[in-house]
């Protein structure tokens, strides 16, 4: 399938507007490439299934990572907690290269020498199993081959434009 070359300016605001109501959870996903070392921020992050354990990334062919994933290197999706808003910001695209790793935890798979967050939720060291691209975007999927756990839950969430957390989501209910 093939991305029509017409699609309306109205129908890509539109689309804009509703995933802005999509609350995500905020990941970096991070890789290595020799000695150089890749990180982004990404929100466009889900799991794919329990047997295998895999997840789904979706990632802009722009990015500095993107070639590579699309080389079929290792990658860490790290999930960021509530006090990581920093890393995720140096990730966004304001840093670049090796500078964002100069914020955060972060330290080397024993296996894969993949770089991890040592202090995220969660990071899931993948090999790439598929990869598809479609428009703008690769669509990678990640068979986990290791997770490292670290405190409580309590995600970095994206949802209009900006970071929340479930704690302040809950006070705008209240």
């Amino acid at each position: 399938m093939q991305v029509s070359d017409t699609v309306s300016a109205e129908l890509i605001a539109g689309m804009k507007q509703a995933m802005r109501r999509l609350a995500a959870s905020v990941v970096v996903v991070s890789a290595r490439d020799g000695d150089t070392r890749y990180a982004m921020a990404a929100s466009a992050c889900t799991s794919l299934s329990m047997e295998p354990p895999s997840l789904v990334l979706c990632v802009n062919k722009t990015a500095s990572i993107f070639p590579i994933l699309d080389h079929g290197k290792d990658f860490c999706i790290n999930v960021l907690s509530g006090a990581h808003e920093a890393i995720s910001a140096a990730c966004s695209g304001g840093v670049k290269g090796e500078a964002r790793f100069e914020t955060g935890d972060w330290r080397n798979d024993p296996d894969t020498n993949t770089p991890f967050l040592g202090d995220a939720q969660a990071s899931l060291i993948c090999a790439v199993d598929d990869i598809h691209h479609y428009g703008t975007h690769g669509i990678f999927v990640g068979r986990v081959k290791r997770v490292h756990l670290h405190g409580d839950v309590y995600p970095l969430i994206y949802i209009d434009g900006k970071y929340s957390s479930i704690v302040d989501m809950a006070k705008a209910i209240a």
